[in-house]
């Protein structure tokens, strides 16, 4: 996901220049530096206070954000929506509304659970099964949350995978640390992302709620637009002093990132703004990453993007299969107009599979039905003009007007190529490449692509494979299949569905695999998105059906989706049964 302090090429405020009705939105002023100061000075003197706050008191203030975000969330969803140059009212409004106050307030209803059962017995409680597998390596069962996630998302399970040397019996030891041997607390500053609205509002409620650190949120000046939203939505920490929204760019990150009473920071942003911040900028940057020498030396996690793999096992598939796989694939990249850390990034196809061109002409055709979208981050043109001047066989798809872009397809890369741009670049934009590994089989080409994903691809955020349910069953690709969940490095590997769905769960740890250094950061640092509070995270693994049904209110094609986003946003709020049928009326006619 994008930068904060050095967005990926040009300045921010582009989309404010481009879209006449988002220059009439009220975008508030930068914040001037003395106001700053004053924010930080609050917060301080209310760090001792937030660490006292009871668990069920925080249930409560949990209780008072969800119906704070449940209020504002129609304007949210028409603000964000007219910012990317959506129609409120059409189809791809419903990204906004699933993105951001759907995700938000799933994610503030699992904290409160949470909360509910920290006041009861002093640590979460974890929905399934913890299993140590035949490697030693222990797993926890957190998905389905509940007989209403048995309902509503269908035959899907996810799996918070420990790091090595925790047992079973441990796995509770490492939960809610920060209730259970509480520190004095900090200010934490969350430098919030520009592409996905309910991203800085989740990482404030992860710095409060797991780790007992008061909040700073300074706001994307992309995402400016929803400061009253945002104000709104977090007014329940703002009005107790635990949480303080500032506005502005490069200036105000990087005086508040050395501020003296700014403790550590968080950001959800790109790997180069990330090393400005670490490092500083320039030769004298570049010279003091080679010698670990920061010039800022405090406690930072960050989630800082990904060349996300797809990986496609080969199969048997029917006509349908291919194309339901199609939209699924297409839609990793059209989402959002591919300004995701979790867009489809690398297509790793098995070079002799009879059915890659049929898949890959489906995708095209697939593409081409999905409108272009503006390219509403700053640097986009720019970075999809790089790529395609590279690579000769890149495919423009689409009829884009104004400021859009077309849809990307580089296809038949050489894997053996481990430095092309595509590899080892986040495009950003809307730009997907494909390549094809030569394999004798099935198990062989998971063990390869594998390999190729975590040796050659940039990052280690979010990987997503697709395998047919007959394929997964026969013995020896059964084996590569668990071979290839354990062995890829990335903080989140999805069977299936979309590996964003990591980041939408609510209940699953989000972030990089562990292990990566300051001077390598790749994809970041630390997990969030963490309700049930695990502190020694290796991954996630998620599994769901080859062809989920009803179809996925994400897919690109998904005929009732903004009706249904529109109804799933206050269910996720309070649950209430007598929402379902609707909701369930809407799902099947997708």
């Amino acid at each position: 996901m994008t930068g904060v302090l050095v967005p990926r090429g040009g300045a921010a405020g582009v989309a404010a220049a481009r879209h006449p009705f988002v220059a009439r939105m009220p975008v508030p002023a930068a914040t001037e530096l003395g106001a700053l100061d004053a924010a930080v000075e609050d917060l301080r003197a209310r760090t001792a206070a937030w660490v006292a706050v009871s668990p069920s008191e925080r249930v409560a203030i949990l209780d008072e954000l969800l119906a704070a975000a449940t209020a504002t969330a129609g304007e949210w969803i028409d603000l964000a929506a007219r910012a990317e140059g959506l129609d409120p009212n059409g189809h791809t409004a419903s990204e906004e509304a699933v993105a951001g106050p759907y995700v938000y307030l799933r994610g503030l209803r699992l904290h409160r659970n949470a909360l509910r059962q920290i006041a009861l017995t002093g640590r979460p409680r974890i929905p399934g099964p913890v299993r140590t597998r035949p490697d030693g390596r222990v797993t926890a069962q957190v998905m389905p949350v509940d007989t209403v996630d048995r309902l509503t998302w269908l035959s899907v399970t996810a799996e918070v995978w420990m790091e090595p040397g925790v047992s079973a019996e441990g796995v509770e030891a490492t939960m809610a640390r920060a209730y259970a041997a509480p520190d004095g607390g900090g200010v934490c500053l969350v430098l919030g992302a520009g592409n996905v609205s309910s991203i800085g509002p989740l990482d404030v409620v992860h710095k409060l709620f797991v780790e007992n650190r008061v909040v700073i949120l300074k706001i994307h000046p992309v995402m400016a637009h929803l400061a009253r939203p945002f104000v709104t939505a977090l007014n329940p920490l703002v009005r107790r002093g635990f949480v303080r929204i500032v506005y502005g760019d490069a200036v105000q990150g990087s005086y508040l990132a050395r501020h003296p009473g700014v403790d550590e920071l968080h950001i959800t942003g790109a790997d180069v703004t990330y090393e400005a911040i670490v490092f500083g900028t320039g030769d004298d940057g570049r010279e003091r990453k080679v010698r670990d020498d920061p010039v800022l030396d405090k406690p930072f996690s960050a989630e800082l993007g990904n060349v996300t793999p797809i990986i496609v096992a080969p199969g048997r598939w029917s006509r349908n299969d291919l194309e339901y796989q199609a939209d699924n694939i297409a839609t990793m990249l059209t989402n959002n107009a591919g300004f995701n850390c979790t867009a489809a990034r690398v297509i790793v196809t098995h070079a002799g599979w009879p059915q890659r061109g049929a898949l890959l002409d489906a995708i095209r055709r697939r593409l081409a039905a999905t409108p272009t979208r503006d390219a509403f981050y700053p640097g986009a043109r720019e970075r999809y003009e790089a790529f395609r001047a590279t690579h000769p066989t890149a495919e423009p798809i689409g009829l884009p007007v104004d400021a859009e872009l077309p849809w990307l397809l580089i296809p038949g890369l050489d894997p053996e190529a481990s430095g092309d741009s595509c590899f080892r670049v986040e495009a950003f934009c809307s730009v997907v490449a494909e390549t094809p590994i030569d394999a004798p089989d099935r198990a062989t080409f998971l063990d390869r692509a594998t390999a190729f994903a975590n040796e050659t691809l940039w990052g280690s955020l979010n990987a997503t494979l697709i395998i047919d349910g007959r394929s997964a069953r026969e013995p020896a690709t059964a084996a590569a299949l668990d071979r290839a969940i354990a062995d890829l490095r990335y903080g989140t590997v999805s069977i299936n569905h979309w590996s964003a769905v990591g980041y939408g769960l609510g209940i699953t740890p989000w972030g990089a695999f562990p292990g990566h250094t300051r001077q390598d950061i790749q994809s970041g640092t630390g997990f969030v998105h963490n309700p049930l509070m695990f502190s020694r995270v290796e991954k996630t693994v998620i599994r769901a059906p080859f062809r989920a049904w009803p179809k996925p209110v994400w897919f690109a094609s998904h005929r009732t989706a903004l009706a249904l986003a529109r109804r799933l946003v206050p269910f996720e709020a309070d649950r209430s049964l007598r929402r379902l049928p609707a909701i369930l009326a809407l799902a099947l006619r997708g």
